[in-house]
């Protein structure tokens, strides 16, 4: 990630990217199985749905219990706010109307295997992230930069992840014949 200057108004967003050799269906049931994102993150912890649910649909919540060596522990509820099969899942942390964040996984077929793409809205309501600007005014911009590789870095590493379980997946499917 460049150095933009961004703030926390501003609205930054991260994307990262790859290409998965398994159909979109696969990677797709990865995706939707919020409870394998904490043991790909190192800061999101644990993940619960919400009101008897199993798995996403839109309108449905899941709480996510993170951790950071600077930021502490939080808990968020997050709204599952886009839900396309098998193309589109995003949801909204904390009010999905003004979240604290957004969040996406857009899948696309492309040369036989898929496209993935996680992507993130930080902002635009306040969060934990708030409070380390309202102590260091002066050093927003840092603040806000360093917060958004941290996140593309974690998204890099769980795009990884799904990619590596898809086509293992996915080869051990062909070479049963299915």
């Amino acid at each position: 990630m460049e150095w933009t200057g961004a703030r926390y108004a501003d609205k930054p967003t991260a994307e990262v990217h790859t290409w998965i050799a398994a159909p979109p269906t696969r990677v797709w049931s990865l995706v939707c199985d919020i409870e394998l994102m904490p043991r790909n993150s190192s800061e999101l912890q644990s993940v619960q749905w919400l009101d008897g649910r199993s798995g996403p649909a839109l309108g449905a919540r899941f709480i996510g219990r993170s951790k950071h060596e600077a930021l502490g522990d939080w808990t968020t509820t997050s709204h599952i706010v886009e839900y396309e099969p098998p193309g589109v899942l995003a949801w909204a942390v904390e009010d999905p109307q003004h979240p604290t964040a957004l969040w996406r996984f857009t899948l696309e077929p492309q040369n036989g295997g898929t496209l993935l793409r996680e992507w993130m809205q930080m902002g635009p309501a306040r969060s934990g992230l708030s409070f380390a600007i309202d102590r260091m005014p002066e050093k927003e911009q840092k603040i806000v930069f360093v917060r958004m590789r941290e996140f593309e870095a974690n998204m890099a590493v769980t795009i990884e992840e799904i990619k590596k379980l898809a086509e293992s997946s996915a080869q051990a499917s062909d070479k049963a014949g299915l």
